[in-house]
């Protein structure tokens, strides 16, 4: 096979024609976790596949992502795959949420356990996709402007994968180090003894203030606004304790499949108000001191759609941001008062609150004090000039959508995935999307989320089955009917009523500030449980697949 070039994009539909032979039976977009393991079930099935990966090495989320404190908040017996026995039996996780670095290695032993390198190429950053009707293939270029020719696109490219950099002025005149959070180099940065900023207090801001602040000479923390953060409480893992985990796989996994977000946590069946003040306060307790995601996943059933019982959740969480801050002012400034608790995702921290206790640590609330520009020094805020060794920005990512918006994608009629999505997603159960034939997206808008390898393996499988009904039947082209797509959106914004989280900004309502076109909110994820998503999916192919057409 001989690896295409063209000068333009434009060229594509006049050098693939319908008799043009095809380079691969299917392309895969990203060698994450999603990819790996499409790329492993298409393989098997006897398919020629090629993964295109934009970094130098596999892991996606858990390649770019390698900043100071970067971690697992699922439980990592949890998170990784569940195929193979092979795998588990032979995989030791250390710690109870692991770090990228360990991460980054399972991926790694996954690739080279499956020799799944030897379809992958690397450094391969695809800049455009075009659905050629007269071929009836997806037609895909990279940067350097190779073009690949495929019958199939799965899309495993992530729903945080699209770094953002705040819109301040002057952010390329900082004469110093900069990084954002999500394109961290491999070499790392050292800290020690630095004048260092840090914008933003999401997720990965989190991690890395407490990982930053221990060596930082002095650190100062930019908040746009804070979040409800909770303890992690991580500890490593025995060899005794993993052979018990080992032991249980069979058990955990089919929890994780019960469970409404695939977490080894699942929903209290109580409300808030059917228990006595006492047992409230102690089960809060008991959730605050355990492990993970309990305390958000495995909360009175209520707590989320609720405001009397949100409020009480928000003011004891408050009361221990209190309780750990010395600084009542600053424990104030930490304390979120646009959202409950729970409506957006909890960071989950170890630490986080004791380390604003720290004399060379201080806290810049950007609402009171904002930033007007960077300079060639540091950062300018309506009060004064700082001046920084390091900005790290953790100013997070175009969620859901972000990383379909930076590639042309194109369907029948040339028509922009961009266009059609310029209301809001709308896609057939998160895999695919009306007038983009054989185009399948792994954890699209409107896809279950959670835990998220538990729903990427059953996407990435319910794929495989749906390619594997059209290779029996010698079928060419599939694509989504309109009125089934209708049909989901509809469903998906039904479950979307009632939850407290779809009336905040948030990237789980596509709201990010430091995108245009972003600031209102729509409807990007699927707010119903995993159990339920994934009958409708299963329904859908009991059925032979009517919701499609197929030619």
């Amino acid at each position: 096979m001989q690896r295409g070039h063209m000068t333009a994009i434009q060229d594509v539909d006049t050098q693939v024609q319908g008799s043009a032979e095809l380079d691969f039976d299917a392309i895969v977009i990203g060698a994450g976790m999603s990819g790996m393991y499409q790329l492993f079930l298409l393989r098997e099935m006897g398919l020629r596949v090629r993964v295109l990966e934009a970094g130098t090495g596999v892991g996606g989320t858990w390649y770019w992502n390698r900043y100071p404190g970067a971690r697992f908040d699922s439980e990592s017996y949890s998170y990784g795959f569940s195929f193979s026995q092979e795998l588990l039996d032979e995989w030791d996780w250390s710690e109870q949420f692991s770090g990228q670095p360990e991460i980054e290695r399972y991926c790694n032993f996954v690739a080279d356990k499956f020799d799944l390198r030897k379809d992958i190429e690397f450094s391969a950053q695809v800049t455009a996709a075009h659905f050629d009707e007269a071929g009836q293939c997806w037609v895909i270029q990279l940067t350097d402007g190779a073009c690949y020719r495929a019958r199939y696109m799965v899309t495993a490219i992530g729903l945080l994968s699209a770094p953002t950099m705040p819109r301040f002025e002057g952010v390329e005149n900082f004469q110093g180090a900069w990084r954002h959070t999500g394109l961290w180099p491999k070499e790392g940065i050292d800290f020690s003894g630095k004048r260092v900023a840090v914008v933003g207090t999401g997720a990965s801001g989190v991690q890395a203030i407490q990982e930053i602040s221990k060596t930082a000479g002095h650190l100062t923390v930019y908040q746009r606004r804070p979040n409800w953060c909770t303890p992690l409480h991580n500890r490593p893992i025995s060899k005794d304790e993993m052979a018990e985990i080992r032991a249980g796989y069979p058990e955990l996994f089919q929890l994780c499949r019960e469970t409404s977000a695939c977490f080894i946590h699942n929903i209290d069946p109580r409300g808030t108000f059917e228990v006595s003040e006492a047992e409230r306060i102690a089960f809060w307790e008991e959730r605050y001191a355990g492990q993970g995601f309990g305390i958000w996943q495995g909360n009175f059933r209520d707590m989320l759609i609720d405001r009397e019982a949100n409020k009480l959740m928000s003011d004891f969480v408050a009361d221990k941001i209190r309780g750990r801050v010395k600084d009542q002012k600053v424990a104030e400034m930490l304390i979120p008062k646009d959202h409950g608790f729970g409506t957006r995702r909890v960071p989950q921290e170890t630490n986080y609150y004791e380390v604003y206790n720290q004399p060379n640590v201080t806290l810049v609330s950007m609402l009171d004090e904002p930033i007007e520009r960077i300079t060639q020094t540091g950062i300018r805020t309506s009060a004064q000039d700082y001046e920084f060794d390091v900005i790290v920005y953790a100013t997070g990512f175009d969620a859901v959508t972000g990383s379909f918006d930076r590639i042309d994608i194109r369907g029948v009629d040339d028509h922009r995935l961009t266009d059609a999505w310029g209301g809001g997603p709308k896609t057939f159960v998160g895999v695919m999307v009306n007038g983009f034939p054989n185009m399948f997206m792994i954890m699209g808008p409107h896809a279950a989320l959670g835990n998220n390898p538990r729903s990427i393996e059953y996407n990435v499988e319910w794929v495989r089955d749906l390619i594997g009904h059209m290779s029996e039947r010698n079928l060419t082209v599939t694509e989504a009917l309109s009125e089934s797509v209708d049909e989901w959106n509809a469903f998906v914004h039904e479950k979307a009523e009632g939850l407290l989280a779809n009336e905040i900004d948030s990237w789980m309502t596509g709201v990010n500030m430091n995108v245009e076109g972003k600031q209102t909110r729509t409807i990007v994820r699927y707010s119903g449980t995993a159990p339920e998503y994934r009958g409708r999916c299963d329904e859908v192919a009991a059925g032979g697949y009517k919701e499609l057409s197929f030619f």
